[in-house]
Formats: C-alpha cells, structure tokens, sequence
C-alpha cells in the first residue's frame, strides 16, 4: 500500500501527465467526457489538488466501469468549485434524467471569454508537452537589421505563441517580417511596440507555456468570481492593464486608459461608492508628496508656489504669505502648514474629480498631463487614478446620476469656480488586480505584476517537461 504522501504525489504526477495531453491523445478519450475534462484541467490549473488530478487520470486513462462509477462525483466536483464562488451554472437546473454531454456542457460558466481560454489552456499545455522552452540569452538589446543566432529562437517562439506569421528556422537576421511579430508580441503583454527586444519583451519570451496557462486560468477564476457578484452599473479599474471599463446592462458603455500609483505609492485593490463629483476641483497636497515632492522644488525654486498657483495656509485657516526667500528656508525644517492649489489648466486634478469615501485618501480625477496616456507603462500617479476619458466619464454621470443639471450645464463654461455635485444615487467603483484575460477580439493579453501582488507559480510538478517513462511503474 502507497503511504498518503506517496499517493498524493502520484497522484499528482498523473494529473501532470494528463494537464500536458495533446490534442491528439484528448482526441481519442471518450467524446461525451471532453467537455468535462476541459472543465477539470482549468480547475486544476487554477487551483491544484490531488482529487482533481485523480479525477483527471480517471476521465483519460480508466476503464469504462471506472468511469461510470465516478461520473456523478466528477461532475459534482466541477459544479461545487463554482458554487463556492457563487458562479452561476446551466447545470444546477438540470433534471437526474439529463444526457453525461448535456450535463457536461452545462457545467460550463456563461461568461463570454470561457471558451476562448479553453482554447488557449489547450493550446499552451500542448506546447508544455511538445517544446522545450530554454531561456533566450542575447546579452544586450536587439532591433531591426540586428543579427545574432537567437533570433532563430526568438522567431520559433513567436510562431508557436502564435504571433509569427512565419518561422524562418535558419534565419539570423532581424528581418521586418520578425519585426511585425514582435510588435505584435509586445502589444498584447502591454509593452512599447517599439520591436526593440529588451528585458521586458525577453521576460515575457522566456515565460514557460506552463507558467502562462497557470497565470491564466487563475486570472480567468478570479475574474468571473468577481463579476459575477456585481450589481450593474460599476465602473472597473483593471490596476495592471492600466484600463478602466463603464458597464451598464452587461455592456461596456466606456473604455479609457487611465493612469495608477507608483510601485512605492500604489493604488489599492479596494471597493467604493462614488457619492459626488466636483468640477473645477481645488487639491489640497497630501502631507507625504508635500514632503516628498513639492517641499524639494520650493527647495530650490521660492517661486514654485506661486508659479503653480498654490495658496498656503496654517491649520486655523489663516492664508500664509512670504517672500521667496522664506519660502526657500521654511521648506528646509518642519513645514506646519496646508498647500492648496487653485482650480486652472495646471491644476493637478484637471476639470473632474470624482470622490467616494475611504480611508486611503483614494479617488479618480482628471490630469493636466495628457501625454502621459501615450505611454504603455502607466504607473505613474502617487495612488489615486487618472482617467483619460474623464470628459465622456463626466458626461455619463450628468446624463445619469447628477441632480442638479442646470448648474452643471452652466458651469461647462466655467473653468474657475468649484462647485461639488450631489448624485442621485451613487456608482460602485471595483480596482482589481487581474493580469491575464482573452479579450473581445479572442487574443490572451498578459501584464505585468507591476506591484508584485501577485506572483503566480506554476505547480512545481508540472515545471518540467514531462517524461512518462520515467515514472510508470
């Protein structure tokens, strides 16, 4: 008898041996059980464990008794993964007299992006069986017209990833047909098109398919867990996409890039309610950019306050004036005063600012800075989130939510008065951290952990190419 660890690993190594199948072996497996193994080799790549992988070597390799005898079980498990996290199923409706295939199919999630993952998990464990996958080493930047030996490797990279139109197997030259590749390649990882490859571009080569179909289908669990909890309509900020998404009656209605904290001033992961929107808004400096930014420029500018519209103000309220020169030697020691900047083209939070309460001083606003939006890597902010779209955003609420339209229409004129607007109802605001999705378009797009909330390791048995001779007994 195999002791419990004993078991657990072999286990283990047959639902490896299993998650790596080719579409030729899946092919062969009894046609009624292929959408449930679909099923179980997302689960099981989202969220290992030893059942489902025995579940997995059930479903492929046992006998027809074996199988029949554990159907029922399978089938249960698939439907209880979701209903821990209140994910809706066709299956739950289904009568005891329903087909295996009806009841399989039924087990699917509705969400529209479902499939075309399936398709890609196919695909990338595929690849884990078939590639290997060394790293690719340059040793310095390569652009086009560049020649050295790993662009060999590079282009049969690109071609299985499926980015390649073409795989030239003894090119060395960095050929403009490489060049739209790469482009392409880099596009949907969210890096500069530039076709320079450089350490983020070789970061994103030298990802094993093993660790994409892992990051992927914990993403695509996590996503549809979340989602499928919200009450519609809800603004949605994807942090390391950088995208903001407006949805109403299960329909984006507004798409914008938008801008997020600093590595070392990030923007939270959280929950809100957005109450108010303010237009010409007044930003009072928090006390850490104080110290960390503005109190550095007057530093060496005394003019920088009034240059950038700032009024000063001690804790009772009273406005503070010095010369330059003061401000120059009170910025050196201890600062006890209030920085507020005055609505204007310059002002930091641009025309909107849209408020929801927390206890991070976190909320979504406009920006004078519009270049920025032009930029693939976005984090940039001191935490709270820019949006490039903000005038269609602001739009949105005054068609929808805003009270009192008729000072908000008078006052789109009117670039220097504040004034906060009551909503009629407030909207739910999400900022979530998902890295990997297929999009409309059925493309996988990747992105980086740019915060490093959440690095995603393949499962350590299924880290290596795998080599069933070695382990069969």
């Amino acid at each position: 008898m195999l002791s419990q660890a004993a078991r657990f690993i072999h286990i283990s190594i047959i639902g490896v041996l299993l998650l790596c199948a080719s579409p030729l072996s899946l092919a062969n497996a009894p046609h009624h059980y292929d959408n449930l193994i679909q099923h179980l080799q997302l689960q099981y790549l989202a969220e290992p464990t030893a059942l489902r992988a025995q579940y997995l070597a059930i479903l492929q390799s046992g006998s027809d008794a074996e199988q029949l005898e554990y159907i029922d079980s399978i089938q249960q498990s698939v439907a209880a993964f979701w209903h821990q996290k209140h994910v809706p199923l066709a299956y739950d409706a289904l009568g005891e007299n329903t087909s295996v295939l009806a009841k399989n199919i039924a087990l699917e999630p509705a969400v529209e992006d479902y499939l075309g993952v399936i398709n890609y998990l196919r695909k990338l464990m595929w690849l884990t069986q078939t590639q290997g996958w060394a790293a690719i080493e340059p040793g310095g930047l390569l652009r086009p017209g560049d020649e050295h030996p790993s662009i060999k490797q590079i282009s049969q990279r690109l071609w299985l990833l499926g980015d390649g139109n073409e795989y030239l197997a003894d090119e060395v030259l960095y050929l403009p047909s490489l060049v739209q590749s790469v482009k392409r390649f880099q596009s949907r990882h969210g890096l500069k098109s530039d076709a320079v490859i450089g350490p983020k571009t070789l970061f994103w080569l030298n990802q094993t398919p093993q660790q994409r179909a892992t990051l992927l289908a914990k993403s695509f669990v996590d996503k549809t867990a979340y989602l499928s909890q919200l009450p519609q309509p809800y603004l949605l900020i994807n942090i390391p996409a950088f995208q903001m998404v407006l949805v109403e009656n299960n329909q984006v209605v507004l798409a914008s890039k938008v801008i997020v904290g600093k590595s070392y001033r990030q923007t939270p992961v959280m929950t809100g309610q957005i109450s108010n929107i303010i237009i010409n808004p007044t930003w009072t400096v928090p006390r850490q950019l104080l110290r960390q930014d503005i109190l550095p420029q007057i530093q060496s500018n005394g003019h920088y306050f009034n240059d950038r519209h700032f009024d000063v103000f001690d804790f009772d309220g009273n406005r503070i004036d010095k010369s330059p020169q003061e401000w120059q030697q009170a910025a050196v020691g201890r600062f006890p005063y209030r920085v507020v900047q005055r609505p204007g083209g310059d002002n930091a939070l641009g025309r909107y600012k849209f408020h929801f309460n927390n206890d991070q001083s976190i909320y979504l606003h406009d920006t004078p800075t519009k270049s920025l939006f032009a930029r693939a890597d976005r984090d940039l902010s001191s935490g709270c989130v820019r949006i490039e779209k903000v005038q269609q955003l602001a739009d949105w609420f005054a068609n929808h939510l805003v009270i009192d339209k008729r000072t908000w229409s008078r006052l789109q004129t009117n670039y220097t008065k504040t004034q906060w607007f009551a909503l009629s109802s407030t909207l739910p605001v999400h900022m979530v951290y998902w890295r990997a999705w297929v999009d409309d378009e059925h493309v996988a797009q990747y992105r980086d952990d740019i915060y490093q909330l959440a690095p995603v390791k393949p499962v350590s048995l299924l880290s290596q190419k795998a080599q069933p001779q070695a382990i069969v007994q």
